[in-house]
């Protein structure tokens, strides 16, 4: 497996927030419209037993990385008159983002080194949530009405002009060459991710898609996983007296044809969101990825799978060694 960094610039607003495993599910439908079914089928197989051909995380802003997820408890005996002040408490997780020169730091050092979203999106300006106003012409009448013609109004992401984000993906290169990943990519961004694509949202272009030494700049130490994305953790060899995360639900539905079904949405699923800090049972290398790939998440397409596994960074955290 091969660990890949893309930097997208975004061109429109977002109607979905970047996710690793939304981002997954729209590129394999990508890949089959291009590829073909049987293409995908190839790629998916083993998917559910440990043999994921592509990982990918979430969007983040360029040169920072999601705020471990981990009690105050763990820092107190460095800092406990700090870590007990309320004040200094929610300054801290306002600074959701680690700078990449943090990573090879132990974990309260590299806290310490956390960033507001002032600072990660700097210039820039951070992004905005706010409604956007829509209208459904009635064909008939060629105006707006009432009931399904009425206007309405919905949620939007808003990030700076030409906002970088950077991507990290882990590829089976035996499996799926690096020019057609960059295909996908470009394929989605000049089409549009997530909700609302068809009117002009979640529209960027892939700058780069190259190698990364990331990976290989953190702790030498280290021994915990730092995730990039939503996962399912379980049955992975974790200690849970020594593994935090924050629970995410996700209700997934399909895309393309089966969204116009008569279900569109997939069964619920129960993730450890991004930024999750899992510690192994035994000392081992640390893996690239975590995770399982899920299956079973559809009542009317068997085929279908969710991204559950994550790219995984290796952080050193003291009391554990």
């Amino acid at each position: 497996m091969t660990p890949l960094h893309a930097v997208l610039h975004l061109r429109s607003p977002l109607g979905t927030p970047l996710a690793g495993d939304t981002l997954f599910g729209q590129l394999c439908h990508t890949c089959r419209e291009i590829y073909g079914e049987a293409r995908l089928d190839d790629l998916l197989t083993g998917y559910g037993s440990g043999q994921p051909w592509l990982v990918v995380s979430d969007g983040f802003p360029a040169g920072f990385l999601p705020r471990p997820t981990v009690p105050a408890a763990l820092l107190t005996t460095r800092n406990e008159a700090a870590e007990n002040d309320p004040a200094k408490r929610k300054e801290a997780k306002s600074k959701r983002w680690i700078p990449h020169a943090a990573i090879h730091q132990p974990l309260p050092q590299l806290l310490a080194a956390a960033a507001a979203d002032e600072e990660a999106y700097c210039a820039q300006g951070k992004p905005v949530q706010a409604a956007a106003f829509h209208n459904t012409l009635n064909r008939l009448t060629g105006t707006t009405g009432t009931g399904e013609f009425a206007p309405y109004t919905q949620m939007q992401i808003f990030h700076a002009p030409w906002q970088r984000i950077d991507l990290w993906l882990v590829l089976d290169e035996t499996r799926f060459a690096r020019t057609e990943l960059h295909t996908l990519l470009g394929t989605i961004g000049s089409l549009g991710y997530g909700r609302d694509a068809s009117i002009g949202l979640g529209k960027f272009e892939v700058q780069s898609l190259t190698d990364t030494p990331l990976f290989q700049q953190t702790h030498p130490q280290a021994n915990a996983c730092w995730t990039l994305a939503p996962c399912a953790p379980q049955g992975r060899g974790f200690n849970p007296e020594r593994s935090y995360w924050q629970v995410k639900t996700r209700f997934g539905r399909h895309g393309g044809a089966l969204a116009l079904g008569d279900n569109p949405f997939k069964r619920p699923l129960l993730l450890a969101a991004t930024g999750a800090v899992l510690t192994p049972q035994t000392t081992q290398p640390l893996p690239l990825f975590t995770g399982n790939g899920l299956t079973g998440v559809s009542t009317v397409h068997e085929k279908t799978v969710h991204q559950g596994y994550a790219p995984v960074l290796p952080v050193y955290i003291e009391e554990f060694a």
